[in-house]
């Protein structure tokens, strides 16, 4: 079983069992450790935005992103399985764990591709997928990217409520365990024989500024993102975004 306690975002993770922060797994696309504790220089937070397998992917392409891991969090069972959480008795919600080099990306590039990615409005579902596993949630690691996550949150309604949406339901909060995902799990879309499914049904606003902003990406990056087209990450290529 690959679903393993990893730590809490709010502090330095320990090292999945049996691995060190050099070791473990690499990840199908980027060849790092998905296990990976981040240095100095770099910051790590989880995201949950609906079916994992589409919002890993979204996540993965950007650049400066070092790695990505699929798994579970916000729930109070110990080393839940895809079976459990999917039950909807241990309170998990389905996540994207990521690790970026803040030289190269900003906290709120990866904000702005999680508020654009899905539908934050929608509780305890995301399109065609329904059950509390789907909901929408930030899990931070410091204070810092609390006060941006939710300063970002209060940006994106004013989008949505004068687009006529409804109101957001995601959850941000500190001090959550994350846990590994099984393997088959990990970075699903680019294995060979996966099933293209993404069931994110995207608003189409996009995040412009908000209080404490710190965007750091090419704005072209955006331009490989479609919000306009449901479920458009399955439509990308799986490797990173490149800028000529």
């Amino acid at each position: 079983m690959f679903a393993e306690l990893f730590g809490r975002v709010s502090g330095k993770p320990a090292s999945a069992p049996g691995n060190d922060s050099a070791a473990g797994p690499a990840h199908a696309v980027l060849g790092t450790p998905i296990a990976m504790v981040p240095a100095a220089g770099q910051a790590e937070a989880v995201f949950g935005c609906g079916c994992f397998w589409g919002a890993e992917k979204g996540f993965w392409r950007l650049p400066g992103v070092l790695t990505t891991a699929v798994g579970y969090a916000g729930g109070q069972s110990p080393s839940p399985t895809y079976q459990q959480v999917c039950s909807g008795r241990t309170g998990h919600t389905e996540v994207v764990r990521v690790v970026w080099d803040e030289q190269q990306l900003g906290f709120s590039d990866l904000l702005k591709l999680f508020w654009e990615c899905h539908d934050p409005t929608q509780g305890d579902r995301q399109g065609n997928d329904r059950g509390s596993q789907y909901r929408s949630a930030i899990y931070v690691s410091n204070s810092s990217q609390q006060a941006q996550a939710e300063a970002s949150r209060a940006a994106y309604q004013e989008l949505l409520s004068a687009a006529g949406l409804a109101a957001i339901t995601t959850e941000i909060a500190g001090d959550r365990t994350f846990w590994y995902a099984e393997e088959y799990h990990q970075q699903y879309l680019a294995k060979p024989g996966s099933r293209p499914y993404c069931s994110a049904q995207p608003t189409g606003q996009r995040l412009g500024a908000f209080a404490g902003a710190d965007y750091r990406l090419d704005p072209r990056v955006w331009l490989h993102y479609d919000w306009s087209i449901s479920h458009c990450v399955l439509r990308g290529d799986n490797s990173p975004i490149q800028l000529p």
